[in-house]
């Protein structure tokens, strides 16, 4: 068997060859009949089958449907039946060369050692003047300033309440709050429900400090597990059985410092495309929006009139089935652009995996399961987590890029309001 036709479209040691290279030389690719089997590199595991053809190899991975184009897995068996098929019978062994960037590690190191320090700075700031509604009766409860550092300072720190106490009493000693509170008040300041729309606006202000550094944004949401279970019937096995419940976190992140310039929380149920318009919408207000990358779970006729109406410009994978004949013109500019001008639509909407990044950083450094039982506690404490990551990404930039941590008000600076039919789509 050949595989001339794969050989002009891998030339090059892009990404895709370097991830195939790890691919064909670490792992176990299995001949089906006329398919290979292709073990999948994501964390959840599963495999996919390549198979040739008239036209070249194909692929039942969706990098493969959006591109038309070979992929990792391809390009990993091609190395497979080249390895498979040597003229002498002897294997040749593939190693894949490891590929590094570069990293000031002198202002890295600076950021990790003061970061702690600089956040409860940040955040006394940054809550500081959030007023304290009036209290008509019983004893007088701590400043909502006080409430909303103490909750952050808690949800950064990864620990239960109680074992927190230590770093609280810190906190009170060298003034950034009143008192310290017992850890019951900490708890139930996260059952507050009039405090959601408040770490909303939160999270944006913590990223105005980089508003000048982002002009191209993503979106896209991730789940986050509870202490809860629930139950589902799957007719795949024909009973019941138990799954771990979580809650969904849905965010327009900034690709460059990786900051949340808007995030909402919802139940494992919330659907990710009737999100985009708000959080776009609040984006576009306090930042230069300029693009929007959405996978295509976001692929739909609205959420692209809306990017186009903010200024910005759309860049939504287009599922299979997508036509660009419907009664939208910037749906159809915008389809016939993917398909005429594939590879720079691509290397342009590549920027939507910074939102991986984002949300694999956020799981690591503040756990991927939430501690709080009740839903409007596990909503409000979700979004405290973006909060902390918002203020620490402000920090590792002060260090590397010298901004300045000034958290300006809410107040719109950016909005741009056009009418589709006024403002010609134009992504070149």
């Amino acid at each position: 068997m050949t595989t001339d036709k794969l050989a002009p479209a891998v030339d090059g040691f892009d990404g895709r060859r370097q991830r195939g290279l790890e691919i064909a030389a670490t792992s176990r690719i299995a001949r089906q009949g006329d398919e290979w089997s292709v073990p999948s590199q994501s964390v959840n595991g599963g495999r996919y089958r390549v198979s040739s053809g008239p036209q070249g190899f194909r692929c039942s991975c969706p990098d493969f449907e959006l591109r038309g184009l070979p992929c990792k897995h391809a390009i990993a068996v091609e190395i497979f039946i080249k390895r498979e098929t040597s003229a002498d019978g002897t294997v040749v062994e593939t190693r894949a060369a490891r590929i590094t960037y570069g990293q000031d590690w002198a202002s890295y190191n600076r950021a990790q050692t003061s970061e702690k320090d600089q956040f409860c700075a940040l955040l006394k700031e940054l809550v500081s003047d959030v007023p304290t509604p009036q209290q008509k009766c019983g004893r007088p409860s701590l400043p909502l300033s006080d409430q909303l550092f103490a909750a952050a300072f808690k949800v950064y720190s990864t620990v239960s309440a109680r074992r927190f106490m230590s770093d609280l009493r810190e906190a009170a000693a060298s003034g950034m709050i009143d008192k310290t509170p017992h850890f019951n008040s900490v708890l139930n300041v996260l059952d507050r429900e009039d405090l959601t729309p408040i770490l909303e606006n939160l999270i944006t202000r913590a990223a105005l400090p980089l508003r000048d550094m982002e002009t191209q944004f993503a979106i896209d949401s991730t789940g986050f597990g509870t202490q809860c279970f629930y139950r589902h019937f799957t007719a795949k096995y024909g009973h019941e059985q138990t799954y771990r419940d979580y809650v969904k976190l849905h965010a327009v992140i900034g690709t460059k410092t990786n900051v949340i310039a808007a995030a909402k929380v919802t139940d494992r149920n919330g659907a990710d495309s009737p999100n985009l318009p708000a959080l776009a919408t609040k984006t576009a207000q306090h930042f230069n929006m300029e693009e929007l990358s959405a996978d295509k779970g976001y692929s739909s006729i609205n959420n692209v009139e809306t990017i186009t109406e903010l200024g910005g410009k759309p860049l939504v994978a287009f599922t299979k089935n997508a036509i660009g004949k419907s009664k939208s013109a910037v749906w159809n500019k915008l389809f016939h652009y993917f398909q005429m001008n594939r590879d720079e639509f691509l290397t342009r909407y590549h920027r939507r995996s910074n939102v991986e990044s984002v949300f694999s950083s956020m799981k690591r450094k503040f756990r991927d399961t939430l501690r709080s039982k009740t839903a409007v506690a596990q909503r409000n404490e979700l979004l405290l987590t973006a909060l902390c990551h918002n203020i620490v990404c402000v920090i590792h930039e002060i260090h590397e890029s010298g901004a300045v941590a000034m958290f300006p008000a809410l107040t719109p600076n950016c909005t741009k309001t056009m009418a589709p039919a006024q403002q010609p789509l134009t992504l070149g």
